[in-house]
């Protein structure tokens, strides 16, 4: 069961990756693909046991490239071109990064811990990139929050989601699956913007506007 709920993430979060790719929003595209390698790795190593070649790829997709490229998205979305070459520098490097660094430790069925397994410098490269690439996404949602109000409370949301998935992956799969799905959603929603009929939904359940509870007071009174 536990393999199956990181299979359906890992396909959701590539199929919104496709989907933002289409739209040419390729940083956030990046990020939503590594987040979907990072889920179909727990897949695998639910299913089959974890080994050194899906712990690689699952600590690349989900602490080394994720919040990075969702941030570097957030920087292209507020016009800030020169984080594009940026961020392709630093995959390059987060990858050499992860790829080079010696593997320790026995494994399991469970997700594994860096800690037991990674010396410190892929340890320091993901705090500092996580660190960076968040700070770079609350930013610019806030400074851009009066602009598109709703798209920017979803990045958070996702955002935040994301992070809380991350401080449980100790306690099973299908838990971290579950957050990671939800954290895709609602960064797609966010960069893309939310359907049209869910967005009059939500404009509906937040009430009436001031203009608008004026108009329909006159048209009473008449």
């Amino acid at each position: 069961m536990e393999a199956l709920l990181a299979f359906g993430a890992a396909l959701l979060s590539l199929r919104l990756a496709g989907a933002l790719l289409r739209r040419r929003r390729l940083a956030w595209a990046g990020g939503l693909l590594a987040y979907a390698a990072a889920a179909g790795a727990m897949a695998w190593g639910s299913a089959y046991g974890w080994d050194e070649a899906s712990f690689r790829i699952y600590y690349l997709g989900g602490a080394l490239l994720t919040a990075p490229l969702l941030g570097a998205g957030s920087l292209l979305l507020w016009g800030r071109r020169w984080a594009a070459p940026v961020a392709l520098l630093y995959v390059g490097l987060a990858t050499g990064v992860m790829f080079a660094a010696p593997v320790g430790g026995g494994f399991d069925h469970e997700i594994p811990a860096a800690q037991d397994h990674l010396g410190w410098a892929p340890r320091v490269v993901a705090i500092a990139a996580n660190s960076l690439g968040t700070i770079a996404v609350v930013v610019v949602a806030v400074a851009t929050l009066r602009r598109r109000p709703l798209g920017n409370a979803l990045i958070l949301a996702g955002v935040a989601l994301a992070a809380v998935g991350s401080a449980l992956a100790g306690t099973g799969v299908a838990t971290t699956a579950a957050f990671v799905a939800a954290a895709a959603v609602l960064l797609y929603l966010g960069v893309a913007g939310v359907p049209r009929g869910l967005g009059r939904g939500v404009a509906a359940a937040a009430g009436p506007r001031d203009g608008q509870t004026v108009s329909s007071r006159s048209k009473n009174e008449r």
